[in-house]
């Protein structure tokens, strides 16, 4: 997850301080992915974010009691990984309510605006689009700090069969002229961008439809087989993040994440070959293990965020082969090409 910091309406990107550095790529196993050690696992659309000392990675609600809904992880190195104290210990009332069969939350997004934590998070059941994205607010990350104690402040977006879209996936993201938006999507006609009214959190105009993102050519009444869109800044461009494919089938999983880059954050998005990512296009970025011999499948549900070091990594999810499929973080550097481009070292 991107570390933002956003006050008086100027966007800084924060640093994630001082303590053990991982090497952003090395030889003989020595890549972050081969040293992820301690609760890894069961891990499934992970954002990160730095408070302190200490780095906070939420994913969807996976585990025993209030894991289940949104899951919790913290670390001092990137590396070694706890359990940490998780946002909810039930579904907001009001998603309960909209949301009829929901039993947990997923795909939060993390960042932290005018000194308070925005956790967006999705309330769903699985091939529905009767959806909402929520929005819950807390002082601070640290549950022993003075001040801890989330705020739910409602619903933000909402789908249901009347709608092209899929109100899942949230990631947040302010331009650099200030404004604030809210990417989201998951099937159905693809990815979607509402702008939001920085003071709330929510659309700026609730009547307005979204801007579209980025969709996949299908055969009419199929859905566009996109999702979990993020976007992130890097050298003059907005670089937009998607997971093709699909997810979710354990080590049958097909989904890999593609990036497109644009001059501005409404698009249109394009990859390296000039591939619209609103007509399927885009460049591979991480790629399914397929072969037999290779452990992690189905890399994707990517979320990006930028060391003190300056080196811009990718946070994601893959299934272990070896562990009966089991969703498990996953973490990259990247490295920037002669060409502007970016390649995930370490997968």
């Amino acid at each position: 997850m991107k570390l933002l910091a956003v006050a008086a309406g100027v966007l800084a990107l924060a640093t994630t301080g001082a303590g053990a550095q991982p090497s952003p790529a090395g030889r003989d196993g020595n890549t972050i992915n081969a040293r992820l050690n301690g609760d890894i696992r069961p891990v499934h659309d992970p954002v990160i974010i730095k408070e302190g000392d200490t780095f906070h990675v939420f994913s969807t609600g996976l585990g025993p009691g209030s894991q289940g809904l949104i899951a919790a992880r913290s670390s001092r190195d990137l590396v070694t990984w706890q359990k940490g104290t998780p946002p909810f210990e039930r579904l907001p009332d009001w998603a309960a309510k909209a949301i009829p069969g929901a039993t947990n939350m997923w795909a939060p997004d993390i960042t932290l605006v005018n000194g308070r934590y925005r956790l967006y998070y999705s309330v769903s059941t699985f091939g529905s689009n009767r959806s909402a994205i929520g929005l819950a607010t807390n002082k601070t990350l640290d549950s022993a700090a003075p001040g801890y104690g989330w705020r739910d402040e409602g619903p933000v977006v909402m789908s249901d069969p009347s709608k092209d879209y899929n109100a899942i996936d949230p990631a947040f993201f302010v331009d650099k002229a200030g404004r604030h938006w809210l990417s989201l999507g998951s099937f159905w006609t693809g990815l979607k961008l509402f702008e939001l009214d920085p003071s709330s959190g929510k659309p700026l105009r609730p009547q307005d439809k979204p801007r579209p993102l980025a969709s996949r050519p299908v055969p009419a009444g199929a859905p566009s087989i996109v999702e979990a869109p993020f976007i992130f800044a890097h050298g003059g461009y907005y670089w937009l993040l998607a997971s093709y494919d699909y997810c979710c089938k354990g080590v049958n999983s097909t989904y890999y994440t593609v990036i497109a880059r644009s001059r501005t954050v409404e698009g249109p998005f394009r990859g390296k070959d000039g591939s619209s990512m609103l007509a399927g296009g885009g460049t591979i970025l991480l790629r399914a293990d397929l072969q037999e011999k290779q452990r992690f499948r189905g890399p994707g549900h990517a979320g990006h965020f930028r060391n003190s070091d300056g080196v811009d990594y990718l946070v994601y999810h893959a299934y272990d082969r070896e562990l009966k499929g089991a969703p498990t973080l996953r973490m990259v550097p990247l490295r920037w090409g002669a060409d502007g481009w970016p390649i995930a070292e370490g997968q």
